[in-house]
This record gives structure tokens, C-alpha cells and sequence, in this order.
């Protein structure tokens, strides 16, 4: 079962960074992939349902690191916080040509939207596992979240599309250059509400 999801993927990924998505048809991916129609609607309903199977993957991954990380207690906010990031930017440039051709049609917009839920879902963890539980005077949890998953999609999609330039290394170290004193603060400043 994971044998055939995964040449499903790879022959999915392959003929989007030749073709695009949106023209391809379910019987190229099974064509590519060597497998029957009755075992693709077995694992998918469609090719967007296998689209979305590799972001389900990707989450599974970044999750597990995320955990390792943030169990590691006693150790400083700046090695437990985003751990994923790096991770998450390595799968990024690997999948850049596939990301790139899908941009500014229906199944990029379906990528931003599962990447940017996805990045909000890692951060809102961090930023729970990271703050001070009950403090009346802390900045409200989602909005320091969206501030900082906001940040990490933005800088993303600026290195996508060229207009931020630097390797997995060096974005993944100007995240944390921003992100990491911002959770910091947010830990210890008050927040005044009207």
C-alpha cells in the first residue's frame, strides 16, 4: 500500500514539473506510475486527493521532529522552538520546481492554503508548548501565532519566488533570527487590553 501511494506521488510530482497540474489527467499518473485505475481510486478519489496525501506525509515528518524537540525539557527556547523550520525549508527547495509550476493556478492556490494551514499549525504548538500557561497579561496566543506563521509563509513564498535569495541554511536562520525574540518577548511582556 505505501509502495503504490508513493509511486503515485513520485509519478504525480515528475509530470507536474514537466506539464503542471492542472492538465494532467488521472490516467497519465497511473500511466507514469504503473498501476491500474482500480488501485488508484482504491488510495485517492483524485489527483487532487493525492496532491493533498503528500502534505498528510510532510505534517507526519514535521510533527515528529517538532516532538523530539520540544520533549528535550530544560533546554534554552532557542534550541526547543521551531525546530521544524529547518526541515520544513529543506522540503521547500526540494519540491521548488513543483511549487514554482503550480504558482498562480487553482492547485497553487491549494498548495499556499495546505502549507500555510500546515505552517500555522506547527507554530501554534510551539508557541503553546513555549509561553507561560494562564498569565492575564500575555499577548493573546493566536495572535502572536498568525504573527509568526504569517512571517515564516511570507518569507516562503519570498524565496520561491526569487525576491529573497539564501540557502535552507541561511532562511532558516533569518526565521529564527525573527522569530525566536519575538516568542521570547511575548513570554515576558505584558499586553495592556482595552
Amino acid at each position: 500500500m505505501q509502495r503504490t501511494e508513493r509511486l503515485l506521488r513520485e509519478a504525480l510530482v515528475s509530470l507536474i514539473r514537466e506539464k503542471g497540474f492542472e492538465g494532467l489527467s488521472v490516467q497519465e499518473i497511473i500511466d507514469r506510475a504503473n498501476v491500474g485505475r482500480a488501485t488508484f481510486y482504491a488510495h485517492f478519489d483524485n489527483k487532487d486527493d493525492l496532491l493533498v496525501s503528500g502534505f498528510d506525509e510532510l505534517r507526519a515528518a514535521l510533527k515528529r521532529s517538532q516532538q523530539e524537540s520540544l520533549s528535550r525539557r530544560g533546554s534554552s527556547i532557542e534550541e526547543r522552538a521551531f525546530a521544524f523550520s529547518r526541515e520544513l525549508l529543506s522540503h521547500v527547495d526540494e519540491y521548488r520546481v513543483v511549487f514554482r509550476a503550480m504558482v498562480g493556478k487553482r492547485s497553487g492556490a491549494l498548495v499556499q492554503h495546505l502549507v500555510y494551514k500546515l505552517v500555522v499549525d506547527l507554530v501554534r504548538e510551539d508557541v503553546k508548548a513555549t509561553l507561560p500557561r494562564g498569565s492575564a497579561h500575555s499577548p493573546p496566543t493566536e495572535a502572536l501565532v498568525q504573527f509568526i506563521a504569517g512571517g515564516l509563509f511570507g518569507l516562503l513564498l519570498s524565496w520561491l519566488e526569487g525576491k529573497t535569495r539564501g540557502s535552507v541554511e541561511e532562511m532558516n536562520e533569518l526565521f529564527r533570527q525573527f522569530a525566536i525574540p519575538t516568542l521570547k518577548d511575548a513570554s515576558t511582556t505584558s499586553v495592556v487590553r482595552t
